[in-house]
């Protein structure tokens, strides 16, 4: 049984994310996603992440905003008993990291990962330039 990772967002971004992660990473099988279009409603949503989710054992979903349509949705299956996990906040190094503890056969905190790959380069860069003189 292979978990998998379900991307839930408003628009595309889930779906670009994906892309640009397997541009990094390579192709992925068991990244799924579901996208909150703007023509659609919650129902419609709801109705696509229970066809996604039909086929999956174990699963992990990581959504791009906390209070979102998305996550609150997703939110309402943990409420009625599924057991899963769900972050809100989603990022490409939240998905590396997932990837690779995956690989690695680890437990990662995505939400640590995920913000600690948070940078402010300018910083780095002037440290950078501190450490040379």
């Amino acid at each position: 049984m292979v978990k998998s990772l379900i991307l839930v967002s408003h628009g595309l971004f889930c779906e670009e994310l994906k892309k640009s992660t397997e541009m990094i990473m390579g192709p992925q099988e068991d990244i799924h996603t579901v996208a909150l279009l703007p023509e659609e409603g919650p129902e419609d949503f709801q109705r696509k992440f229970e066809e996604t989710i039909a086929h999956l054992d174990d699963f992990v979903v990581f959504a791009d905003l906390l209070g979102g349509t998305p996550a609150n949705v997703v939110s309402r299956k943990i409420i009625e008993g599924q057991s899963f996990h769900l972050y809100a906040g989603m990022n490409m190094p939240m998905i590396i990291g997932y990837l690779n503890g995956v690989l690695l056969g680890e437990e990662v905190d995505y939400v640590e990962f995920g913000a600690t790959n948070i940078q402010h380069v300018n910083d780095l860069l002037i440290s950078s330039d501190d450490e040379d003189e």
